[in-house]
């Protein structure tokens, strides 16, 4: 399993590297190795700060953005040392369903009185 997941498109250079990282940071770290197993990223991004620095931003299924945080701390810091210092930030990538989307199924029981 890969740890980039892309439903529309073919990945840039950079995701690619960023997925790189990741299934290395997997492959090596004892302590990471068991949660970035099932964990996958669905973009990633190359953003400038001002002041020349630049930051790297993760987008993760809104699933998945529970068991990210639990390894936050550990995986940003290994990341921001892989990127040369480039802050890491994981954000989660929500769908915002239509109107026409049913949300709630109703009981067509009869309302106690």
């Amino acid at each position: 399993l890969t740890p980039l997941l892309f439903v529309s498109q073919e990945p840039d250079e950079f995701e690619a590297q960023v997925a790189q990282q990741l299934l290395d940071l997997e492959m090596t770290s004892n302590e990471l190795k068991a949660p970035l197993k099932d964990l996958y990223i669905t973009a990633a991004k190359e953003v400038d700060c001002g002041a020349g620095r630049k930051a790297i931003i993760l987008y993760v299924p809104y699933k998945l953005l529970k068991s990210f945080h639990k390894i936050q701390q550990r995986l940003v810091r290994e990341l921001e040392k892989k990127f040369s210092g480039r802050n890491v930030l994981i954000i989660a990538q929500r769908t915002i369903l239509g109107n026409s989307y049913k949300r709630t199924s109703r009981s067509a029981a009869p309302r106690p009185r």
